[in-house]
């Protein structure tokens, strides 16, 4: 499949639409998911060589695709499909999340589809899972994670060949009794669900291997999983259980017991003594409240609040009020009186979804999302919330506070932020309803109330900054909120100052607004017409030059101006005449985020390279986890990057990429930054032949935008000139590998060829050591083999040019030195029956020695023969 079809739109040319998707089938094989308009390729080709799709039986869908619902249709008639594949996330939003794809069903018909073993309908919109994938009795592997899967039907045990089943992702609450009937499965991926009960039957699955239950609700797991015998990996982590059976400690083949984050507070000492059980995030040794601490909230006249130490997603409230403990570290304290009936509530933490967690601007998350329920619910009395979050990098001119969403709007809670020890940072709010909740670190806010008769407000962060309210300047208080960046800029300019209000309406009156002059600036040598007062929209996206609309009036320290609306104001101290764009730039990098690019090598496959870019504060972090598997130069020097900022990883120097994923296009890699995503990619390295005569060294050089035609020979050294698309090279150097198995060297011997090659994780791969290996057999037929795998007569030419070209180069090369180098030539080509080339190459030879005595001719030089001999033979 050609690689620019991947992040383009095809063009039709002079082969048309017809010919292009006719290039997309590869024997029985068709990969449609890396085409943008997959799925019209796949009409065109079943219209047009409707025989030969037919016979297809690995197909590649991507569920993006709008026209996906008019294909589904065409599905039923493929009979011999092995391997179906109908996966979305193909496609990301405006904040670099995986999109799900269309797919809600599938035609009945496809039950009918008796070869199909592979299926796979990762992220899509499922709600119910087709019936008729019940009655595919081939099927041995099936894929429906990331969609919306409630429930799985009641016969789902009639899979009786399922091997692998991936439900991972979904909103399952229970399972079938007939799930146990899956007699042959040997892998099963229920994670990140809803799950609060787990059947008895699940013990009959004898033949599995890895059982993946965590991030659930499960408060207890059956007995009956100790009858899992080949039981391998069992993860349990990111639950709500109580207990684990100690019988789970007999299983003859387990390695691997995940407990982490549970509600456990004691565990059986078979368990904990296996060295393989993870017990991370246990209250282990904490005890339940006993019943005495209930009536002391009724006897004693300062009345002592329950203490329920949960971990549970769910508890209840009484008038008495209690004190609840997650196992997360999240407290709550709910006073007498709190809640006039009992009351239960629910709680669960959530990942921040960039879609509806709006971050203002330099606004920095440090903790998940809470989300309590019922939503709305009021209380008599204030509830107490404690949220631990990370600690930041710095405060310095910020604050930390709890967020709360309202269903409509972010606004932020009057907060209390504690150390509790050097690690441990906890966040304290009270609120009288519940919703969603979230630690963020803001800028410092200063705010006051403005009452008819004016008021004074000052910047708690520089006491310069001041914003005075005149006598009238409202009819009624309003409420006016200050925030001042100092962050330093590589400019003169003031620190950026944002001022917001309460109130729709403009003041009634000018407000003076006292900002200090840019540093080195005072009102002695000031130059008026290089000072310029900025304004920018509450969002920082536009900036105005509104100096000339002001009235600026200037001290030896300060510049004063008046305005009747609020915004963002900056005072700018340049040479320019136009700073609009420029201020806009700066503005951006006040919010970048600092990044180093990492490159390592795999310790056991050389030729296998890891690409990452990480936040800078991860750095040292991420190298510590990767050093016993990778080795690698230092990451490079800091790269200030713009969260959703794109990028590219290009190989230069000897080192050429060799891989199938869609995000490579000649030679290069896509990445975008964000800041709560790992940014990684493996890739497979390929280097020239010589490599068993010396190592091979490279680069690989990241860019911003699209990369420049020719590299700059500084490159491989460092980052240089204010060139902006070039960011950093890192050196890679790839050692010589040694023959294995104890081969000669050959050509292509002792070679770790990528085991990741043709084809894909779910149909399997051809390596090139496979591929040498059919070469070697191919023989005459090679031109047949080549015309059946849809290569034109054209493309086996040019190949047969070139293979014939590099055969003669390489041998010209070894016998460069040699005189009769010509002369075995032309003998070569008579033993080998072609006479017609060795006479070409005789009849060039001698026109070369007729233009050589011609030339000598002409200047009138007489030469030995020996010596004419000799530059005959250099011709």
């Amino acid at each position: 499949i050609p690689a620019e079809a991947n992040l383009q739109e095809p063009q039709e040319g002079a082969l048309g639409a017809p010919a292009l998707a006719a290039s997309c089938l590869a024997d029985n094989r068709l990969n449609l998911d890396v085409y943008l308009d997959g799925c019209r390729r796949f009409r065109q080709l079943f219209e047009g060589r409707q025989g030969e799709v037919l016979q297809v039986e690995f197909l590649r869908l991507s569920s993006n695709d709008h026209l996906l619902g008019t294909t589904l249709d065409i599905l039923p008639h493929l009979k011999h499909l092995k391997s179906l594949v109908i996966k979305g996330g193909h496609a990301r939003d405006e904040f670099g999340s995986c999109q799900h794809g269309s797919l809600t069903s599938l035609p009945p018909d496809m039950g009918n589809l008796r070869c199909l073993t592979h299926l796979d309908l990762t992220f899509n919109s499922l709600s119910t899972l087709p019936s008729c994938i019940l009655h595919l009795s081939s099927l041995r592997v099936l894929l429906v994670s990331h969609n919306r899967l409630v429930a799985l039907p009641e016969d789902f045990g009639s899979l009786s060949k399922l091997t692998f089943f991936s439900a991972m992702k979904n909103q399952l609450k229970d399972l079938p009794r007939s799930i146990g009937d899956l007699a042959v499965l040997q892998e099963l991926d229920l994670s990140e669900n809803a799950l609060e009960f787990i059947p008895e039957e699940v013990g009959n699955l004898h033949n599995c291997t890895e059982l993946d239950l965590s991030g659930n609700r499960l408060p207890r797991i059956p007995d009956s999983l100790a009858n899992l015998k080949s039981l391998r990996r069992l993860h349990l982590h990111s639950n709500l259980l109580v207990t684990v059976p100690a019988s789970l400690a007999s299983l003859p083949n387990l390695s691997r017991l995940d407990l982490q984050n549970n509600c456990l507070l004691a565990v059986p000492p078979e368990i904990q003594t296996l060295p393989f059980v993870r017990l991370r995030g246990n209250p282990l040794g904490e005890t339940e409240p006993s019943p005495q601490s209930f009536s002391c909230a009724v006897t004693s006249c300062f009345p002592v609040v329950p203490r329920l130490q949960r971990s549970s997603s769910f508890f209840t409230v009484t008038s008495e009020g209690c004190k609840v403990v997650l196992a997360c570290g999240i407290h709550f304290y709910f006073p007498p009186g709190a809640a006039s009936d009992p009351l239960q509530i629910c709680c669960r933490t959530l990942a921040p979804d960039p879609q509806w967690v709006k971050l203002r601007h330099h606004d920095v998350l440090l903790s998940r999302v809470l989300e309590l329920q019922p939503h709305g619910v009021k209380f008599q009395q204030e509830v107490q919330i404690s949220m631990p979050y990370a600690s930041p990098q710095t405060l310095h001119q910020r604050e930390v506070v709890v967020r709360t969403f309202s269903g409509q709007s972010w606004s932020d809670l009057r907060t209390r932020a504690k150390q509790k020890r050097k690690s441990k940072h906890v966040a304290h709010c009270s609120v009288l309803h519940f919703s969603w909740f979230l630690v963020v670190a803001r800028l410092v806010q200063n705010e006051c109330k403005v009452p008819a008769e004016g008021t004074l407000l000052f910047s708690s962060v520089d006491p310069n900054i001041k914003v005075t309210f005149p006598p009238g300047v409202t009819e009624e208080p309003r409420t006016v909120e200050m925030q001042v960046s100092g962050l330093k800029v590589r400019c003169l300019a003031s620190p950026l100052l944002c001022l917001s209000q309460d109130s729709l309406v403009d003041f009634l009156r000018p407000v003076r607004i006292q900002l200090p002059l840019p540093p080195g600036v005072t009102g002695i040598n000031l130059d008026q017409s290089r000072l310029h007062l900025l304004h920018g929209d509450l969002e920082g996206q536009i900036w105005d030059d509104i100096t000339s609309q002001v009235v600026l009036e200037f001290t030896h320290l300060y510049a004063v101006f008046e305005v009747t609306h609020f915004s963002w104001y900056w005072l700018w101290y340049t040479t320019k005449t136009y700073i609009g764009g420029i201020a806009k730039k700066v503005y951006e990098r006040l919010r970048m985020y600092q990044v180093n690019f990492i490159a390592l090598q795999r310790k056991k496959d050389p030729e296998q390279v890891l690409l990452q870019c990480v936040p800078k504060h991860k750095v040292d972090p991420v190298l510590k986890k990767l050093q016993d598997r990778y080795r690698g130069p230092e990451p490079s020097d800091m790269v200030e990057m713009f969260e959703g900022e794109q990028f590219f990883a290009a190989f230069e120097g000897g080192i050429s990429i060799d891989m199938d994923r869609p995000d490579c296009v000649d030679g290069r890699l896509s990445f975008i930054f964000y800041s709560h995503l790992k940014n990684m990619k493996e890739i497979y390295v390929t280097s020239p032949v010589d490599r068993k005569d010396q190592a091979v060294k490279g680069q690989v050089s990241f860019y911003r935008g699209a990369i420049p035609e020719s590299i700059p020979e500084e490159a491989s050294r460092r980052r240089k000139g204010p060139d902006s698309l070039w960011l950093v090279t890192l050196p890679i150097k790839l050692p010589r590998l040694k023959p294995r198995w104890g081969e000669n060297p050959g050509p292509l011997n002792g070679f770790s060829f990528p085991p990741l090659n043709l084809g894909n994780a779910e149909t399997g791969y051809l390596t090139q050591a496979n591929l040498l290996s059919i070469a070697r057999r191919v023989g005459a037929d090679w031109q047949t083999i080549g015309l059946n795998l849809g290569l034109t007569y054209q493309q086996i030419e040019e190949d047969l040019d070139k293979q014939i070209l590099d055969m003669l180069f390489s041998w010209a090369q070894q016998n460069s030195e040699d005189p009769d180098c010509v002369s075995k030539l032309i003998t070569a080509m008579k033993e080998s029956g072609r006479q017609d080339i060795a006479d070409e190459v005789e009849t060039i030879i001698e026109l070369g020695r007729q233009k050589y005595r011609e030339s000598i001719r002409r200047v009138g030089l007489e030469q030995e023969s020996s010596t004419e001999d000799s530059a005959i033979a250099m011709v």
